[in-house]
């Protein structure tokens, strides 16, 4: 998310002719920071670059959050979605998820995610609900120790952002059998999609928006989209985010502000059923 945040903010400062600075203000799964914003003066100069998890899966994930997204803070942009990729391992006797689901109703397997609430170990529940199968999900403290506990055999599967998972994928310490999203990827055209492995509804992407608080006149929220709409749609900006094995979005307003509605109430869904909770 940082790296998307400074090549936004390397963009945009070209565009408006003044320094666009990222303050990263982690903890609490995003909350500190996205509560900063939303409790900013509504001038659109203190704006919100915050991925799914902190937008859309804290407000049922974790208790008393302090503000509500849909109350409290206005899209103007999402810029771009990343799915997850599922690996199993090597070793394991399956070439395909469904092969991999099929060996889960037979015996215990694990999965390891970057941590929990996240749209890795999400991605992973939401998978569970749909396909009506149980594995043990194993969360380390971010997306390297996560490879590493991978590469080391302590889980049977990983879901992770495609771009830490690839290279080990080429060079064939892990087996990728699915991508979560609504398409093959074009980063990864030879990994299928979980809908091929005949389980519906299964579709993830770490999405990334630009927020402002509730409240900045609309005429400045339509300046920002038209600013992040030119700047997004130029090739060589686009290319730094699809590098990164995603896709472009660049929604305005109005159509981003009924997607994560949307969201929201999805992920409420799959916390309610999974009986997640973030401590």
């Amino acid at each position: 998310m940082d790296a998307g945040a400074r090549i936004l903010a390397r963009a945009l400062t070209g565009a408006v002719g003044q320094p666009v600075v990222v303050e990263n203000r982690g903890g609490a799964g995003g909350v500190i920071g996205v509560d900063a914003v939303a409790k900013a003066p509504p001038d659109g100069y203190v704006l919100s670059f915050a991925s799914t998890g902190a937008v859309a899966v804290n407000q049922s994930l974790i208790p008393n959050t302090p503000y509500d997204v849909r109350r409290d803070l206005t899209p103007i942009v999402i810029v771009s979605a990343i799915p997850m990729l599922i690996v199993v391992q090597p070793s394991l006797p399956v070439r395909d998820l469904a092969g991999f689901i099929a060996l889960a109703r037979q015996r215990p397997l694990t999965y390891g995610t970057s941590g929990p609430g996240g749209a890795p170990h999400l991605s992973g529940e939401l998978l569970k609900q749909r396909a009506g199968f149980d594995m043990t999900h194993v969360p380390y403290r971010g997306a390297a120790p996560c490879v590493a506990g991978f590469l080391g055999e302590e889980v049977d599967a990983c879901i992770l952002d495609p771009l830490v998972l690839l290279p080990h994928v080429r060079e064939g310490k892990a087996r990728a059998v699915a991508v979560t999203s609504p398409a093959r990827s074009a980063a990864m055209p030879e990994v299928p999609i979980v809908a091929e492995a005949g389980v519906a509804g299964v579709e993830v992407e770490n999405w990334y928006a630009l927020l402002a608080p509730a409240g900045t006149p609309s005429d400045r929220i339509d300046q920002l989209w038209e600013i992040s709409r030119a700047t997004l749609n130029r090739p060589e900006i686009a290319r730094l985010f699809t590098d990164q094995g995603g896709r472009m979005v660049i929604s305005g307003p109005a159509d981003s502000a009924a997607f994560i509605r949307a969201e929201v109430e999805k992920w409420a869904e799959v916390v309610r059923l999974g009986g997640l909770r973030a401590d």
